[in-house]
């Protein structure tokens, strides 16, 4: 049986998720709706997608009885009413990443989803490429030994795109691209809370983040560290090293089709898609995430294995503490 989607937003992001899902059979996943606050732009999203129905609302989605989870592709300060919104009105839902601005925010969702019965998850779409799946793989064989550390970063001149930049959006490095570092990390220790955490960043002339480093102490004396950057490119590379070896993932490491465990370079081409243009890099990549809710929704799971929503407020956490450290607040944190 498929899939009846809800598209929230009718935004790059959402278009990229959309095309994904267009690529799979028709008996796994259909598109049913879209909604964006503009009713113009939803409709130009439905014709372009071939998608039923067109909403210039959130809520008229919401209410539609074909929809059966709900993809939620809008800027991350809207995230949290959205979901709440979805989950109201009975819908699964699958919210991009960052789930939330802050900590609060996160529990919110988490618990109105448990509190209703209904699957939630954060897509953090890097945890379903085959690479990354080798490379957790070869972590929890011991292939590497005895872990002793992770590091990653991700860094790239993101000041040209307006809501990377605006305190009021929430911009900057660690809620945007610093999210896919720190998860990198949470994955390598297995979710495991960090018992202490060190940063040091530089801030934006707007408010926002610019350049962080953090250092993540985890139980054993072992660490994981990232740096985070909206104006200087990095290696965007993430690696762990063991007592028997390292295992690396190569730019781009929050959507990477190459790994290389103790000198084994092994890469995995992305799902095939003919003639389908996606706005980021290896946007293709969505289906492994897609089909992952397909598998958790017919198994009956309120949350996925791969991202518990444990692990998203774990993220949540992690990344507000940092931002005290280095003095960024947000209007969601007044809240």
């Amino acid at each position: 049986m498929a899939v009846r989607w809800g598209i929230v937003s009718a935004g790059l992001i959402s278009n990229d998720f959309t095309t994904v899902l267009r690529t799979l059979p028709r008996s796994e996943h259909q598109v049913m709706a879209v909604a964006a606050r503009d009713l113009n732009r939803a409709e130009e999203f439905a014709r372009k997608h071939d998608i039923p129905k067109a909403y210039g609302s959130y809520e008229e989605l919401a209410k539609d009885p074909n929809v059966e989870v709900a993809y939620i592709g809008t800027q991350h300060p809207q995230h949290k009413a959205a979901v709440l919104l979805c989950l109201v009105a009975g819908k699964a839902v699958l919210c991009e990443k960052p789930m939330g601005v802050n900590a609060a925010e996160v529990r919110e969702m988490v618990v109105e989803a448990q509190s209703r019965g209904l699957f939630l998850m954060e897509a953090i779409w890097t945890r379903f490429f085959p690479a990354v799946e080798a490379l957790r793989a070869a972590v929890a064989q011991g292939t590497l030994g005895d872990i002793r550390v992770a590091r990653a970063e991700f860094g790239k001149n993101l000041t040209h795109v307006p809501r990377a930049i605006d305190w009021a959006q929430a911009g900057g490095g660690l809620l945007d691209i610093g999210i896919y570092c720190i998860q990198f990390i949470s994955m390598v220790f297995g979710g495991q809370k960090p018992e202490k955490i060190s940063a040091v960043g530089r801030r934006h002339e707007t408010g926002v983040d610019d350049t962080v480093t953090v250092l993540l102490q985890y139980p054993g004396e072992v660490h994981g560290s990232f740096t985070c950057s909206i104006t200087a490119q990095l290696s965007n590379t993430a690696y762990v090293s063991g007592t028997k070896g390292m295992a690396q993932i190569l730019d781009p490491c929050w959507c990477p089709t190459k790994v290389t465990i103790k000198g084994d370079h092994k890469e995995f081409p992305l799902p095939a898609t003919p003639s389908k243009e996606f706005n980021f890099t290896n946007g293709a990549g969505m289906t492994y995430e897609a089909k992952h809710v397909r598998e958790c929704l017919r198994k009956g799971l309120k949350e996925s294995p791969v991202i518990p929503l444990a692990e998203s407020e774990l993220l949540a956490d992690i990344l507000e503490e940092v931002r005290k450290v280095i003095g960024v607040t947000f209007p969601q944190d007044k809240c």
